[in-house]
């Protein structure tokens, strides 16, 4: 079973992130009518956010983007600092919607950062169960059932973290898309291709959060299934 759910959700996540490239690849090769490089336009979003303390940064990778709370940093990959297309403005705009979430202590943003550590502890608690597991049939002295809550409340966890990542997610989205329409960034075909390439973008996080789900289910299923 957990191969199983481990090929149907690679295998999905292998489709929805070639369609993301493949989205970002088409709507790259249009010029933006307003001219305005990735770099500038998040620049401009943070300032009429009156935000003045996070700068904007390139970094290698492609779709590499993402915001950085700890320095207050907006990371772009070259293809969206430098370009001048809609795909470059949605990314570079959705990175800054996490800066503006930061700025005003968006509740869901808060609650993902604060689980960082622990979903990071869950995870090496996690891997050292199941390695010790594998080697020696839980010689690690903790009767079946003490595994079974070790195991399940750490996946538990984890699958949490990838939950609550959604909202934050889908909120920046929707912060790129309002401000990018409202301060005319883009024409309506424009808007059209930034909402599109943000929803495939958005569904590589609906992909991971459903595999955990399955995860979680099948671990619970093999530790309490069989409970009276």
């Amino acid at each position: 079973m957990i191969i199983l759910i481990v090929v149907v959700f690679g295998v999905l996540g292998f489709v929805v992130s070639n369609r993301l490239k493949s989205k970002f690849k088409k709507y790259s090769q249009t010029p933006l009518q307003a001219n305005l490089s990735g770099k500038e336009v998040a620049e401009l979003m943070l300032a009429d956010n009156n935000i003045s303390n996070v700068s904007v940064n390139c970094v290698e990778g492609q779709l590499s983007d993402h915001y950085n709370p700890a320095n207050r940093t907006v990371n772009l990959s070259p293809d969206v600092y430098y370009g001048r297309n809609a795909a470059a403005t949605a990314v570079a705009a959705h990175e800054c919607g996490h800066a503006i979430q930061h700025a005003t202590a968006y509740s869901w943003l808060e609650m993902r950062s604060a689980m960082v550590p622990i979903q990071n502890a869950s995870g090496k608690i996690l891997n050292i169960v199941l390695i010790a597991s594998l080697l020696g049939g839980f010689f690690i002295g903790l009767p079946y059932e003490i595994i079974g809550f070790i195991v399940v409340g750490a996946y538990g966890i984890m699958t949490l973290f990838t939950l609550v990542t959604l909202p934050v997610e889908f909120d920046a989205s929707r912060r790129a898309l309002a401000w990018v329409n409202q301060r005319n960034i883009v024409t309506r075909s424009e808007y059209a291709m930034s909402k599109d390439a943000l929803k495939w973008a958005a569904m590589t996080y609906v992909v991971a959060a459903l595999a955990s789900l399955a995860t979680l289910a099948y671990y619970i299923f093999i530790f309490f299934g069989n409970r009276d």
